[in-house]
């Protein structure tokens, strides 16, 4: 079978599954979002003045945006593979002369395209509060980009080694939610206590958050050159664990 037909096969069955129900994909994260700005960014935020020397609103804005692509790409993901096991369409994939190269990037194209998108409704929906000018295109789209495909390829992970629909819950309730919260993406590291300074430094989100935050008002809490290092080498490791997953059959042959 020629790679590229069965990678544009898999990529178009992904990107057409959130999108035939757009409804549930992306009308939730923008009416969430909305009370985000309009609850902590209007209300809460003409309080609060400045942080770093801009307005909050300013501040808040990078790291929602983020937070939405980060939460689903990777339930995109998760979700649509796990539903290939339980339904048994992944007998399908396995029989067929598809590489895993092949089938992990179908996947993780379609988490990469869902939350791009809902990023972009969010960013489209944030002008409505707030007027933010890219200072770093490059950037911007690079942190943009890489962040969905962590996450698609986390999501990934963890449709391999669950057993039930609970489990695909687990970690975004348990993991994901407050290491997002905890990212520094409604208030900035400078403003905690030293040693939980040192302990927010341990979050990999934080880095994330910060360097997409520098590209739009070049305000960051952390070196941006050390997280765009720190992305793509758990991009590099996490590409690398699913390929010997995928190999090794876990959590998909019997």
């Amino acid at each position: 079978m020629n790679n590229s037909v069965a990678l544009r096969t898999l990529l178009f069955k992904e990107i057409r599954r959130f999108a035939r129900i757009w409804p549930q994909t992306l009308l939730p994260p923008a009416i969430t979002t909305s009370l985000y700005f309009l609850i902590f960014g209007k209300l809460i935020g003409e309080r609060i003045g400045t942080v770093n020397g801009v307005s909050y609103m300013d501040y808040i804005v990078p790291g929602v945006i983020l937070m939405s692509v980060i939460s689903h790409s990777y339930s995109n993901v998760v979700s649509s593979f796990y539903s290939t096991k339980f339904q048994r369409h992944i007998e399908e994939l396995l029989v067929s002369p598809v590489p895993n190269w092949v089938i992990l990037a179908g996947y993780i194209g379609g988490g990469v395209a869902r939350g791009v998108l809902v990023g972009c409704v969010v960013a489209i929906i944030s002008l409505v509060f707030t007027d933010i000018h890219v200072i770093n295109g490059w950037l911007t789209i690079s942190v943009f980009i890489l962040t969905a495909t962590l996450f698609s390829l986390a999501g990934f992970i963890n449709a391999i080694f669950a057993d039930s629909f609970d489990d695909i819950s687990i970690i975004p309730n348990f993991v994901l939610t407050p290491l997002s919260y905890l990212g520094g993406v409604f208030y900035s590291v400078a403003m905690l206590p030293d040693i939980w300074q040192k302990i927010a430094l341990a979050n990999p989100i934080l880095y994330m958050i910060n360097a997409f935050r520098f590209s739009l008002i070049g305000i960051s809490d952390v070196d941006v050159y050390m997280a765009m290092m720190m992305i793509l080498s758990f991009i590099v490791l996490l590409i690398g664990f699913c390929l010997v997953l995928l190999e090794k059959g876990v959590g998909i042959k019997s």
